[in-house]
């Protein structure tokens, strides 16, 4: 975790401006990363829209890596995820769905991939985050994290360009959207939506086998004070069970220490 209390020279937009302008209109030299600036980004920001299949893959950890290591929002992370959001719908991204290259490739398409990266981003600057924060480093724990503030009020940006896809023909692609909206919807002004997606959720759950997504959605469920007993299938049941025991023998393990193991 990065804690620069440089204030951000200008405030995230409220809606979400095109690809090109933020592009362009970014000084990306001028941002921290986890390896130094944001210089490079730029140019592997640009071959996120390749028509090249393989060129966008190659593009995706130059381009993703150095604003997310270990968990971390950075001051590049912000303009980072309103690019992403905003080339959402670019005509490179899209057709890469049904292109031959993504039914060939054993590599994931390319919006699967950056609907994974904006909800694992997400994800990692939500309220249970923040509350962790806070116990561990005090109330003005957002206060001095002003990377991962930035990132929160840019939530409704991002939201917008991620609920275009909740329809989508790809039941990957609107699957992981959804997931990726979960933690985006605590800001204030999205809250309104949770009905919809607890609607796409229970879909979800209908036909879904995807570990990961189910966990997701269930998780969020119940959050939102939703019944999910009739939701579980057999294998929900037991990854639950099989989550209780891993809890149990860390808090086990854990209170056998005086101190952190050193490792």
């Amino acid at each position: 975790m990065t804690h620069n209390r440089r204030q951000t020279e200008q405030p995230h937009p409220a809606a979400l401006p095109p690809f090109q302008a933020l592009l362009d209109g970014t000084n990306w030299a001028s941002l921290a990363t986890a390896c130094g600036t944001g210089e490079s980004l730029p140019a592997a920001l640009a071959l996120l829209t390749s028509p090249d299949a393989l060129i966008r893959e190659s593009a995706l950890q130059d381009a993703l890596g150095p604003v997310t290591h270990q968990n971390s929002i950075y001051e590049a992370t912000v303009p980072v995820a309103l690019y992403v959001a905003a080339i959402l719908n670019h005509p490179a991204v899209t057709a890469g769905d049904d292109s031959q290259d993504a039914k060939t490739s054993p590599n994931r398409p390319t919006l699967v991939r950056l609907l994974e990266w904006l909800g694992d981003t997400a994800y990692d600057a939500d309220d249970e985050c923040v509350a962790i924060g806070e116990r561990l480093y005090g109330e003005r724990f957002l206060d001095e994290y002003e990377e991962m503030r930035a990132f929160r009020d840019a939530r409704p940006a991002i939201f917008s360009a991620i609920r275009a896809l909740f329809g989508h023909a790809n039941a990957d692609v609107r699957h992981t959207a959804l997931v990726a909206a979960i933690p985006l919807i605590e800001h204030p002004l999205l809250t309104q939506h949770q009905a919809a997606l607890a609607s796409h959720a229970r879909r979800l759950l209908a036909t879904s086998t995807d570990r990961r997504h189910r966990d997701r959605v269930l998780d969020a469920l119940k959050a939102w004070g939703h019944d999910t007993s009739g939701l579980e299938d057999a294998s929900d049941i037991a990854a639950r069970e099989h989550y209780a025991l891993l809890r149990a023998a860390r808090a086990s393990w854990e209170g056998g220490y005086s101190e952190d193991p050193p490792f």
